[in-house]
């Protein structure tokens, strides 16, 4: 049957392959990235990858992609099929078997296919077709897992099958790659059909937001007044992504955007709805969405709270970061909540390092404050900002937190580089 067993992972490495290799078949996904981030042979990434994506461990496979394998270096008996991917429900998984070094491999005939199986599955349902396969009817264990590097989905397992709940996501994929535009309410089904985390939620909403014809944003707008949370919410990303993906501010479709998106927060009652549309705003400069997002700098939620600190001076120059905004962020910095905190700290840092001049004393201060927390992610973040601030203060502070963590080094890196990189601004003028 053209499902994944539940010991599909194989034996771990009995210690005669290459450590990459290892790890992959272990199924050891921090080791996998911490051996990606050494000198790497790109051969065995190539090879770590067929073996990634034979354990059906799409996850893996995406991130050795990212790291340089090369799929094409894969013989096609080396790989799973197309089919055995899309019944497995892995939306992670049909991505790398579609990368462009071997996408020529599927005719457009067999996509076609592949996408009416995907769809067969939609409309008959993922635990239904588990058991019309299995002829199972044991009790079904569900469970959430990773799918790739930042969305989750549902794993079902019926006796010794087991399949991930995907297929929403993979039928929108192949429906893109043989050029068939569904419609605006079929996206919308396969995304509700899920919460907001799950892979099909997030290619709904890239998909329709890159549209920008006058069907897809009344359609969008119209979400706007729905009774249901859910459906606010997926109206709320549609028009934060409309923005985020526009050509420029003066975008006709990112005014239309914001300007929805700042009369929507001053109604939403839905904390989750109205911590995404503060989102919205926080990407676009300008005192009516500042003054938006200062509304809530005061919020009962934090997840509010945390939006309203993310948005608040983070684009265009530091003129738009008003009295108000600047007495918000001090305020956000020594909030309760450690998020709050951080997206505060971040924002802070930034408002300094749109024009690289000398930052505000009083934020520096505050930034300062938070060199000493218990958490490595707050020292961390006030010793990127403070080092924006072009603040001596993190040199020192970034001198204990040493080098990057293991598995964290991309994190980490992007807030340690700007401290050494001040460092070695101030060293060479003084030796000068």
């Amino acid at each position: 049957m053209d499902v994944r067993d539940a010991d599909a992972g194989g034996r771990a490495g009995d210690g005669a392959e290459p450590p990459l290799v290892a790890a992959v078949r272990a199924g050891d996904i921090f080791l996998v990235k911490c051996l990606l981030e050494a000198d790497k042979n790109y051969d065995e990434v190539s090879r770590a990858f067929g073996v990634a994506a034979r354990a059906f461990r799409g996850d893996i496979a995406e991130l050795l992609l990212t790291g340089g394998a090369d799929a094409g270096q894969c013989a096609p008996h080396e790989l799973p099929s197309l089919r055995e991917a899309v019944d497995s429900g892995s939306p992670a998984l049909v991505e790398a078997l579609l990368d462009h070094s071997i996408r020529d491999r599927y005719p457009a005939s067999e996509l076609r296919e592949m996408r009416d199986l995907a769809r067969s599955w939609c409309e008959t349902g993922t635990e239904a077709e588990l058991r019309r396969r299995t002829g199972s009817q044991e009790e079904t264990v569900r469970t959430r897992v990773q799918d790739d590097t930042y969305y989750t989905i549902g794993e079902l397992t019926l006796g010794a099958t087991t399949v991930r709940d995907g297929h929403g996501a993979i039928l929108t994929d192949l429906e893109e790659l043989l050029g068939i535009r569904a419609t605006f309410e079929e996206l919308t089904a396969r995304a509700l059909a899920h919460d907001p985390d799950h892979t099909a939620w997030s290619r709904a909403t890239i998909l329709l937001s890159h549209r920008r014809d006058p069907q897809t944003w009344a359609a969008t707008t119209a979400l706007r007044t729905h009774t249901d949370p859910s459906h606010r919410l997926f109206g709320a990303e549609l028009m934060r992504l409309t923005e985020l993906f526009s050509d420029s501010d003066e975008d006709e479709v990112s005014v239309r955007a914001v300007e929805a998106l700042t009369d929507w927060s001053a109604e939403e009652t839905d904390t989750t709805v109205l911590t995404e549309v503060l989102h919205g705003l926080g990407s676009y400069a300008g005192p009516g969405a500042e003054a938006a997002l200062l509304a809530h700098a005061g919020h009962s939620d934090a997840g509010v709270r945390q939006a309203v600190a993310s948005g608040l001076g983070t684009r265009g120059e530091p003129a738009h970061l008003s009295g108000e905004a600047r007495d918000a962020l001090l305020a956000l910095m020594a909030d309760d909540d450690t998020d709050v905190r951080i997206a505060a700290c971040h924002s802070a840092g930034t408002t300094a390092g749109h024009h690289g001049g000398k930052g505000d004393p009083a934020l520096a201060d505050a930034m300062a404050a938070l060199l000493h927390h218990p958490q490595r992610r707050v020292r961390l973040v006030a010793v990127y900002g403070l080092a924006l601030h072009q603040d001596e203060r993190c040199v020192e502070a970034a001198d204990r937190l040493g080098p990057p963590r293991p598995g964290f080094r991309a994190e980490e890196m992007a807030c340690l580089d700007v401290a050494w990189r001040y460092k070695w601004r101030r060293d060479a003028v003084t030796s000068a």
